[in-house]
């Protein structure tokens, strides 16, 4: 499955019928879970920082998990750059590897905290689907 979670502002990368009906059923599935304000996400993918909502904390925390991005609240840096573009990969691995595993109270916050590292690393090219 391409990385869904944090890569390109603003829209995904381009994917094909199959991998963008993937996207939408995960971010729906997650929002639902996790309660989360669409215009939170929406916020995030047109240039607001990441903000400490509870919800989007576990929002992303799902779509991490349901992507294989993060595991037992381990982030995969590798299997995220494995399913990376190649120009997309180039120009995130060094963020990526550079940020590995945030820190946090609980998986939802591991997950957020990595996301910030991410966003602040390199924001031009960061997203939550």
């Amino acid at each position: 499955m391409c990385v869904l979670v944090a890569l390109v502002r603003g829209a995904p990368p381009p994917m094909d019928p199959e991998m963008a009906e993937l996207a939408q059923a995960v971010r729906d599935s997650c929002l639902a879970e996790s309660g989360v304000d669409r215009a939170l996400v929406e916020g995030v993918n047109a240039g607001v920082a990441l903000s400490p909502d509870a919800a989007l904390k576990c929002y992303i925390k799902c779509t991490m998990e349901t992507t294989g991005m993060m595991a037992d609240g381990a982030v995969d840096v590798e299997a995220i750059l494995a399913l990376l573009p190649d120009a997309l990969r180039d120009r995130s691995a060094p963020h990526l590897r550079a940020c590995g595993t945030q820190p946090g109270v609980d998986h939802c916050d591991v997950a957020y905290n990595t996301q910030v590292c991410w966003q602040k690393a390199n924001k031009d090219d960061y997203f939550l689907i």
